[in-house]
């Protein structure tokens, strides 16, 4: 009779969930009504808790999650639980060092996305240490997930130059990588007065530090002096976040000061800053802070540039090549000793798309000819960063024109792509033949779903 009455009370709740569909069902659930497993794959569940769990997580992250988002996320979810069937199976062992980094990015995201660990607590309805470990166990899993995936990805074959010669030839070339424009530069660069300009700046701050300790609002000074367009218009206040999004020596300063404290020049890569600290949870804090950048002057600039054309017109008039002179005369080091060549420092490639070019240098290259050299101009440093000026000339080497991937000159496009398409196919066949050889039912409440993949309903 016990047994009967769990029967009728869970059929009762389905109907209830079938009849108002997958948004009530969610709205019922977060109102602590009902929970219940949705999905039944291998000897594993999915439960709607589960689901909703990572509905509220993408919404905490400031994404909508409807009915289709809903099913998308499902879907992922029994994707992920065909691997960590299959990486239980092979006794995958566990990388805790990810799991815990992955934990503790995950914690300071969201605590920063809703300004505290007491927000987050009642936003999720538990306390931090059940947070903790529920998402513990999810990224552990999800740790598997990938490394399984990794796993079935990797067991292809090594590719041949033959296999990619004929990959290329038998693959229709609609088909085929499209390589993006492609520039090699380059440059000679000349450095403004930093040392100036960096003392004018520390002196502007410590008077506008020595009049916040004589009684002015910190607020006020930095509407009207801070150079940081995302909170100046707030008063310098950046909001509840965790001490990891900002620079190290941005945060160490800060999380040393008592609430109410104003701090000493802070340097960091955007600039110098003060700091007045508002308040302060674990290892989060909420501050204010006034930036200011380094500023050349009209002189900087028009003796770099004087000197950056006599260096021009020497190399047109064939008194020392772009190669020498850029060894010899430019300031940046790292391109000097290759005579101004720039190279990506991770691949060593020395061509570059536009995207991965600086604003100022595409503006002034978009118009030249191989073999030009430009005119002086400004722009930033091997950084990028902003407010580190540096005048250059740069010398376009050559232009590779958009194209389909060829074998002759993109062979490591081709093997890129080619190995793609073999990991994606190992992973599409493991999915599903897994999926024929494996238990799986779904409640049909999701039935209406448009999974990507078939083979989940049967």
């Amino acid at each position: 009779m016990k047994n009967m009455k769990k029967i009728f009370v869970a059929t009762a709740l389905f109907f209830i969930i079938s009849l108002f569909g997958t948004e009530i069902s969610a709205q019922r659930y977060q109102e602590g009504l009902i929970d219940k497993t949705i999905v039944l794959i291998g000897n594993d569940m999915i439960m709607l808790s589960d689901l909703e769990n990572e509905v509220q997580m993408m919404s905490a992250r400031g994404f909508t999650a409807d009915r289709n988002a809903r099913c998308q996320i499902l879907e992922e979810m029994l994707v992920s639980k065909l691997f960590l069937n299959q990486a239980r199976i092979d006794s995958l062992e566990i990388n805790d060092a990810n799991v815990e980094s992955a934990l503790s990015q995950r914690i300071d995201e969201v605590m920063t996305q809703l300004g505290g660990e007491k927000q987050m607590e009642e936003y999720f309805q538990k306390p931090l240490y059940k947070l903790r470990q529920e998402w513990k166990e999810m990224l552990t899993e999800q740790s598997l997930m990938q490394d399984m995936q990794r796993k079935v990805a990797s067991n292809i074959p090594n590719l041949t130059p033959s296999d990619i010669e004929k990959y290329c030839k038998e693959t229709p070339e609609e088909d085929l990588p499209i390589v993006s424009t492609q520039y090699r530069i380059r440059q000679i660069v000349l450095y403004p007065d930093k040392e100036a300009a960096e003392l004018e700046v520390k002196e502007r701050l410590l008077e506008l530090r020595e009049r916040i300790v004589g009684g002015e609002k910190f607020s006020t000074l930095a509407r009207i002096y801070s150079q940081d367009p995302g909170s100046y218009t707030k008063g310098g206040e950046l909001g509840m976040a965790s001490r990891s999004i900002f620079w190290p020596a941005f945060s160490d300063a800060a999380m040393s000061l008592k609430v109410g404290q104003v701090s000493q020049i802070v340097e960091t890569p955007d600039g110098f800053h003060l700091i007045e600290l508002i308040a302060r949870e674990g290892d989060m804090f909420n501050a204010r802070h006034i930036l200011l950048k380094p500023h050349y002057t009209t002189e900087d600039r028009v003796k770099a540039f004087n000197r950056l054309d006599t260096i021009r017109t020497r190399i047109l008039g064939d008194s020392i090549s772009f190669f020498n002179a850029a060894r010899y005369l430019s300031e940046d080091r790292k391109t000097a000793t290759n005579g101004g060549l720039l190279a990506d420092e991770y691949t060593g490639s020395s061509y570059f798309e536009k995207d991965q070019l600086k604003p100022a240098d595409y503006n002034v290259l978009k118009d030249m000819q191989e073999g030009d050299i430009s005119e002086p101009f400004e722009s930033l440093d091997n950084e990028g960063r902003s407010g580190n000026t540096v005048y250059k000339i740069i010398m376009l080497e050559k232009i590779i024109p958009s194209h389909v991937a060829n074998y002759k000159t993109d062979f490591n496009v081709l093997l890129d792509d080619a190995n793609r398409k073999n990991s994606n196919a190992a992973i599409d066949q493991f999915i599903t033949e897994k999926q024929k050889s494996t238990y799986i039912m779904i409640d049909p409440l999701f039935k209406e779903c448009n999974f990507i993949r078939e083979g989940w309903v049967k």
